[in-house]
């Protein structure tokens, strides 16, 4: 992998997002983004000629993307057809997380503070489906939904100066949402997963250069990974399988959760 900075468990593999580039801020016009699908330990090149892909989900047949400012959706059974490029406002330049709860996609924009939601119900005709705004909070990254509940990661927009706002927010509603504070410790908080049976939160931190695990419940957390120097980027869990992509090293962190 190159700057993988996301991974989403498929189809009994692992899609990874790659900048491509040499370092971990690709120029403008810079296009040798990429996404790899791992799977039995080989890899495939699923899509290429991106910028600055992060997060991905797969819904109804098709894989979303977030590059920077856009989100591309691809026809998993036709990479023939061009992708649908979906645009947001002229200051949401940095798309970064996507979830789902049912036929609706959330997407947060850091740098705007937005987080979007999109009717996704006929993935083929995207581009005539406009983004609503759903919600507003300083620095939305990672999502997660479990259980009708959506966690959201916050992040300073400069990725260093950390404030108060930059905790772990819960919006208990999703047809009218309000944010809360789940978790009130300040950090560079960058991407949020569910344990399969949605009782537990994994979140990953880069000022603490480690990923920390929260009982839903008692609210009690201990920390799962930790290793000085990583970038622990947008995690995945799935099975037990706990997945970090390390975006300062290049490469997937695989950690059983079940030992």
């Amino acid at each position: 992998v190159r700057f993988a900075e996301s991974v989403y468990p498929y189809d009994g593999g692992l899609l990874i997002s790659n900048f491509g580039s040499t370092t971990m801020n690709p120029a403008p016009d810079e296009k040798n983004g990429y996404i790899i699908f791992r799977k039995n330990g080989t890899n495939q090149m699923l899509v290429t000629g991106l910028h600055k892909p992060t997060a991905m989900i797969v819904k109804f047949g098709h894989l979303f993307v977030c590059d920077e400012t856009r989100l591309i959706v691809y026809d998993l059974k036709n990479y023939n057809v061009e992708p649908q490029v979906i645009t947001f406002a002229e200051d949401d330049k940095v798309l970064n997380a996507l979830a789902t709860n049912g036929s609706t996609l959330y997407i947060s924009v850091t740098d705007s503070g937005r987080i979007y939601s999109m009717d996704i119900s006929n993935p083929a005709r995207m581009v005539e489906v406009q983004p609503e705004l759903w919600l507003e909070i300083p620095g939305p990254n990672g999502l997660a939904i479990g259980g009708g509940v959506m966690y959201i990661a916050s992040i300073p927009v400069d990725y260093s100066n950390v404030t108060d706002e930059n905790v772990i927010y819960r919006v208990r509603d999703l047809e009218n949402p309000s944010a809360e504070i789940f978790y009130n410790v300040p950090g560079l908080y960058d991407g949020v997963a569910l344990s399969d049976n949605a009782k537990t939160l994994y979140f990953s931190d880069w000022l603490t250069s480690c990923v920390k695990s929260i009982d839903i419940k008692t609210k009690k957390v201990r920390v799962v990974y930790r290793e000085n120097g990583i970038g622990p980027a947008d995690i995945a869990q799935s099975r037990g399988i706990l997945y970090i992509p390390d975006l300062v090293t290049s490469r997937i962190i695989e950690l059983n959760l079940n030992r």
